[in-house]
């Protein structure tokens, strides 16, 4: 580990992120991590939440595939992007990525002091069914899911992609295990009636 905190910063910024345009795909993923965390103290009293063993089904693969996702790994596998795209393609996939989070942070202030990072019930929680919500059922990982695809694909490191690939199941996975939580929490009918008009994860796809 080197004492120089040059050194050391200049390992953590490396790979990926310390080269532009990829540069600005790390930085609109720092400015949304630093927001997200700040934004959740504005949540909620939690009545009820997920077991943490249940809860390890999704934060696995999320877990593996946020290590992979990094250009640490990539630069210590000695990677080299399947790809490279040009400028143009990449400030495409940034404007991707950024219309993700954009998602993310839209069904983040709709759903107010019901949000929460967990699968949990809120007090006084009911079903949200307006704005992102009447898009797709999970507007969050949504975002999420479409701006680590666009990240990956703009990397286009095995291990990036893999990562992105990862993460996106342990998103759908947290969003089938929510399903079944909320439908226990919330009643059959509210819920089972706003699964059935609403898409989960992909906007305009039947319900169900």
């Amino acid at each position: 580990m080197p004492n120089d905190p040059a050194q050391l910063f200049a390992l953590v910024w490396s790979g990926w992120t310390a080269t532009w345009p990829t540069q600005l795909l790390a930085v609109i993923w720092i400015v949304w991590l630093a927001s997200w965390v700040v934004a959740s103290f504005w949540s909620g009293r939690t009545q009820k939440q997920v077991m943490t063993r249940d809860a390890r089904t999704y934060r696995i693969p999320i877990f593996a595939g946020a290590i992979l996702f990094t250009p640490w790994i990539a630069q210590v596998l000695g990677e080299q992007p399947l790809w490279r795209f040009g400028n143009l393609g990449i400030y495409l996939l940034a404007g991707l990525t950024l219309a993700g989070i954009s998602f993310t942070w839209w069904a983040r202030i709709h759903l107010g002091r019901f949000w929460s990072n967990a699968i949990t019930r809120k007090e006084d929680h009911r079903v949200v069914d307006t704005g992102p919500y009447g898009l797709v059922r999970h507007p969050i990982y949504t975002g999420l899911i479409a701006g680590m695809l666009a990240t990956g694909i703009a990397v286009g490191t095995v291990t990036a992609m893999l990562g992105a690939v990862l993460i996106s199941l342990g998103m759908w996975q947290k969003a089938r295990l929510e399903e079944g939580f909320l439908m226990a929490e919330l009643g059959a009918e509210a819920y089972g009636r706003y699964r059935r008009r609403v898409p989960m994860l992909v906007p305009f796809l039947p319900g169900g």
